[in-house]
């Protein structure tokens, strides 16, 4: 008996993680780009253009709007399965596309597409685990999803490293190596994670919740029992068809506008939002202005890049063990103080012109402070606190809140480096981080150890 539940706990680990590897490939696109810029910038000649600049930085996440909108439609229509088939193809196809183009307008409509993969995996990667996972370890099944993101951008970073070739002093970039045909190889190295990912999308079920919504019982009722067993499977199905049925019959949009859930989806809108518009995302996606402008070399950027990618995992692992413990709450408070005190220090070692440790030190507290704290909670946030019956809805107009503030401060960056300089940009991002944290503080009650009926009532009542 012992080893036939460990046998199916390693059938659910293993969908787990292999669905939790679109989470991988978000996280690897995303951040690729960020080795490999100053070496694309000047092969495309566009080292002296932020507004140029920002857009290519910023394209990727027109691709994830676009992808977020039509994944609830699609994944509703051909299921879970099929849309994760899709984005490993898009992956494939943008890795290979971005890496081979000799032609800036075609880099960028790679870039597009290669953010459709991100937007439909941001959403159906988390999505399908929670749909196959057990009630009791759902919220650790669906954290690997997370965790999986941080992974793939640590693994970039150091892909990044490994290919670039050191660059000699006064060496123009164009002619080298890296400038040629080191940045190509960058992008080209993402094929490999997504056609393993594609091979392994084979062995992986169908959502099993998916399956009855298509009246495919008999389907759904072998997947769950091979995640759980037969008593387990018969549990589950009744559930699901009380679940399916409440929908069916009460879920109604309308209900967004009505009473007190315009207030409670502003609060989702502006969380989801106030992740991006802290800031931090500019450091992955342009660590290599912020490091050049603190006195490193490409080399030593590239290495720095990579030590901000450990710190980024070490303190999502530690944010993944506090949540419950700490509060959402309070960790969002904490962090949204934090990275604005961070900031101010950053912006003075910038604006007196110190350089080196001080400025990779306070890189690191930044992204160690966000990674436990906005990363991750904000999703568990806006998991929570919206009632059952609209939640798939409001959830997704949060979420298209996120990626259009992400492309506002990805595409902005350039062009606020150009004219407050790196010091006032950071100084602006303490602000909104000020601004982030009277919100929340006036705005979120506590949801630490509540069911969520007890936050709805909370929150509705």
């Amino acid at each position: 008996m012992s080893e036939s539940k460990n046998s199916k706990k390693g059938f659910l680990y293993i969908i787990t993680f292999i669905s939790a590897m679109g989470g991988l490939l978000f996280g690897y696109d995303w951040v690729v780009i960020g080795g490999a810029k100053p070496f694309y910038e000047a092969y495309f000649e566009i080292v002296d253009s932020p507004n140029m600049q920002g857009w290519v930085m910023g394209s990727a996440i027109l691709g994830c709007l676009i992808g977020v909108f039509i994944t609830g439609f699609l994944a509703d229509k051909f299921g879970r399965k099929s849309l994760l088939f899709i984005s490993a193809l898009i992956f494939i196809i943008s890795a290979y596309g971005t890496g081979a183009v000799e032609d800036l307008t075609l880099f960028i409509i790679f870039r597009v597409i290669g953010g459709i993969g991100i937007g439909i995996a941001s959403n159906l990667s988390p999505m399908y685990i929670a749909e196959v996972a057990p009630a009791n370890i759902r919220g650790k099944l669906v954290s690997v999803n997370q965790l999986t993101i941080v992974i793939g951008i640590l693994l970039a970073q150091v892909v990044n490293y490994l290919i670039a070739e050191p660059v000699g002093q006064g060496e123009q970039l164009i002619d080298t190596w890296n400038g040629q045909t080191g940045w190509r190889w960058m992008f080209w190295s993402e094929g490999f994670p997504a056609i393993l990912f594609f091979i392994l999308l084979f062995a992986l079920p169908e959502s099993p919740k998916w399956l009855m919504s298509r009246s495919r019982m008999e389907d759904a009722a072998k997947t769950l029992a091979k995640i759980g067993g037969e008593e387990y499977a018969k549990t589950e199905m009744l559930a699901l068809n009380q679940i399916d049925h409440t929908e069916k019959t009460e879920t109604n949009y309308g209900t967004l506008f009505r009473g007190k859930m315009p207030r409670i989806l502003l609060i989702g809108i502006v969380i989801a939002a106030f992740q991006q518009w802290c800031g931090i995302n500019v450091i992955f996606n342009y660590a290599e202005e912020i490091f050049s402008a603190a006195g490193y070399g490409v080399s030593d950027i590239l290495f720095n890049i990579i030590i901000t990618g450990i710190t980024n995992l070490v303190f999502t692992i530690i944010g993944m063990y506090t949540v419950d413990k700490l509060g959402r709450r309070a960790l969002l408070i904490f962090g949204s103080v934090g990275l604005a005190s961070i900031y101010t220090l950053l912006g003075l070692c910038y604006y007196y012109e110190l350089s080196g440790l001080a400025v990779l030190v306070l890189v690191m507290l930044a992204i160690g402070c966000y990674a436990m704290t906005l990363a991750p909670i904000t999703w568990v946030v806006i998991s929570e606190i919206f009632p059952t019956k609209i939640r798939g809805a409001a959830m997704a107009i949060s979420t298209f809140s996120l990626w259009t503030a992400c492309f506002i401060l990805t595409y902005t960056f350039p062009i606020l480096n150009s004219s407050l300089g790196a010091y006032g940009t950071f100084w602006l991002y303490g602000v909104i981080c000020l601004l982030g944290f009277v919100f929340i503080k006036r705005n979120l009650p506590e949801t630490k150890g509540k069911t969520l009926e007890e936050i709805e009532n909370e929150l509705t009542k």
